[in-house]
């Protein structure tokens, strides 16, 4: 994309209602704008992003097993009422009704919209195990949104429902989606810590959200400074071996880590102290596992190996889509502004052009942006007519991971400078070899 076409609408200066630096920031690159009370248009830089942690989502889901579908927004009153949650949701859930004064609601989370897909289609223990998720937008209609897309009303989220015929299956699933929600987060170059937490309105006994650390972060978290060492890696793994997945989350689970509503003293003191550690933390995702809190009540039921008909047991998993985008700049920024991670960079490289107009540099970034477009990469070539200095300044602020500058000085002596965003270093090399190193980077992402 060269940027004198593209959509970037910046801002030099911070927004006064921003509170936090992720809204900050997401406002100044020009990701977001703001339609209504926690409620954002996502504008071209910002929905690239989001499109990539979406991606990252769905190909981890797909990995564990897990089947992709699509729920709508708006659901029946009715189903809730079955389920008993209607009334006791709360005022957060956007209550509508139609023209035939049929009741109906802005989804704010679908237990019982898959409950009643799966009791209309599934009769049998033969058919389970069975995962299906969905990426779709919900409302919550939060007291006092904030924080940007850290504290909408409007999000971004994916939320899978397993089902299972027995409480053993089903904490297999459980485990499953832990040690998928490991890999996505890593593949994102974030630590999402699992700590145990409160079920809240989902219900529920077995529940850990996954936090990132972060001063700006909600909730009040404990940990055992252990966990933070403790890495996924590229390690293999078969979501099929129940024994293999539990102990992955046992590994995970053993070390403190809680938040407030869950916090043990006693346990928490129990840990060497110089590994005892508070700090703010940022929930980006949660699993539950609920057993048959939704499948009794809306009659979904199996036939199991005995010939008994047996209600389902069931788990819930929820990973903030839009939130990530957020918690990511909480975790990768500097002064300057942004600094995306490889895994969900809204561009691979970009190009700066220092002599615009000058021939030998123009001719040397076209052929930079075709070496890296045929590389299968995305660079975003700054041609503007600007000074240099608002070229960096730009590239800074929207945080690409790695810049590729090309000035007329350098291409005499036949290099271009290739500098890492996260470190700020430089390194002269051949148009060439800039390609090829950027092209190496990307291949292990």
């Amino acid at each position: 994309m060269r940027l004198s076409r593209y959509f970037l609408p910046v801002l030099k200066e911070n927004p006064a209602d921003a509170q936090i630096v992720s809204h900050r920031l997401m406002l100044r690159a020009g990701m977001i704008k703001q339609q209504a009370a926690g409620i954002y248009s996502w504008l071209p830089l910002g929905y690239k992003v989001l499109r990539n942690i979406e991606r990252i989502v769905h190909e981890e889901q797909i990995r564990a097993g897990h089947i992709p579908m699509l729920m709508p927004t708006l659901q029946s009153a009715d189903l809730w009422r079955e389920s008993g949650r209607y009334d006791a949701y709360g005022p957060e859930m956007l209550r509508i009704r139609d023209r035939h004064e049929r009741d109906l609601l802005y989804g704010p989370t679908n237990e019982e919209m898959i409950t009643d897909i799966f009791r209309s289609h599934v009769g049998s223990y033969k058919e389970l195990p069975l995962t299906l998720y969905h990426i779709q937008w919900k409302f919550r209609d939060e007291v006092r949104p904030r924080f940007g897309v850290m504290r909408g009303r409007e999000f971004l989220m994916k939320d899978g429902y397993n089902f299972d015929v027995d409480k053993e299956s089903a904490i297999h699933a459980y485990n499953r989606h832990m040690v998928s929600y490991l890999r996505t987060y890593e593949r994102m170059g974030l630590q999402a810590i699992p700590m145990r937490a409160d079920s809240g309105p989902i219900g529920g006994d077995d529940t850990h959200e996954f936090l990132v650390l972060a001063s700006t972060g909600e909730s009040e978290v404990f940990y055992d400074s252990a966990i933070t060492d403790l890495k996924f890696g590229e390690r293999a793994v078969n979501f099929d071996d129940r024994a293999e997945c539990e102990a992955i989350v046992k590994e995970w689970t053993a070390p403190y880590a809680r938040t407030d509503e869950t916090h043990d003293e006693a346990l928490f003191n129990a840990i060497p102290e110089e590994r005892r550690k508070t700090s703010r933390g940022i929930e980006v995702g949660q699993i539950f596992y609920f057993g048959t809190k939704y499948s009794e009540p809306m009659g979904a039921v199996v036939v199991n190996d005995q010939g008994e008909r047996v209600p389902v047991h069931m788990g819930s998993h929820g990973i903030g889509v839009s939130r990530l985008a957020g918690a990511l700049i909480e975790a990768n920024h500097d002064d300057n502004g942004i600094i995306w991670p490889e895994g969900v960079t809204p561009f691979h490289c970009g190009i700066v052009n220092l002599r615009q107009g000058d021939g030998a540099a123009d001719a040397a970034c076209e052929g930079l942006y075709k070496a890296l477009a045929e590389k299968g990469l995305e660079p975003l070539y700054d041609d503007r007519e600007e000074r240099a200095g608002a070229k960096f300044a730009t590239m800074d602020l929207i945080g690409l991971p790695w810049r590729i500058t090309v000035g007329p000085r350098g291409l005499k002596n036949g290099v271009v400078e290739l500098t890492s965003r996260r470190t700020g270093e430089s390194e002269e090399m051949s148009p060439e070899a800039a390609v090829a190193r950027v092209a190496e980077i990307y291949a292990g992402v």
